[in-house]
């Protein structure tokens, strides 16, 4: 079976070509509590996911909304200012600190709740980037949870 990154590659796309990753998970929740969004921080990985995404050396992944570069803005916002260079294999799971302690302020992650009654519902969790394909096939991420997503001269192809 083909790879994403190799189906990338063999189409032959523009060298601007954009694609847009997006990865999502849910869980049950009770609402009554008003707990539905930290309950699905605690018991889905988009948070982990999104951040070992972002975290890729070079992949330069922008936010959906405003195009800004994710890291730059976590950056600006000051966001980043505690972590200690060098660790690079921590600077995910760094993210995924901040991202979660942050989650309202930070608006990268879209929530949805769908609520069965007055007391449980399920609450989804979605992750979304924009990424220049050139920089996907460079290098190379682990997609296989993700759904990717480029427009081609044919249309929207989903991999």
């Amino acid at each position: 079976m083909t790879n994403t990154i190799e189906k990338l590659t063999n189409l032959n796309l523009a060298s601007d070509a954009m694609a847009t990753l997006t990865y999502e998970d849910g869980t049950d929740v009770f609402i009554h509590n008003e707990s539905e969004i930290e309950t699905a921080l605690s018991e889905t990985d988009v948070v982990e996911q999104f951040s070992e995404l972002i975290a890729t050396r070079g992949l330069r992944a922008q936010d959906t909304y405003t195009g800004n570069l994710v890291l730059d803005t976590l950056r600006s916002e000051d966001h980043l200012e505690a972590y200690e260079r060098g660790n690079e294999s921590g600077f995910a799971e760094y993210l995924t600190e901040v991202i979660n302690e942050n989650f309202y302020d930070l608006d990268l992650i879209d929530s949805a709740t769908e609520k069965y009654d007055h007391k449980r519902g399920f609450t989804t969790l979605t992750a979304t980037v924009n990424v220049p394909v050139q920089n996907l096939i460079n290098t190379s991420p682990s997609l296989s949870s993700w759904n990717v997503e480029v427009q081609t001269e044919n249309g929207t192809l989903k991999l």
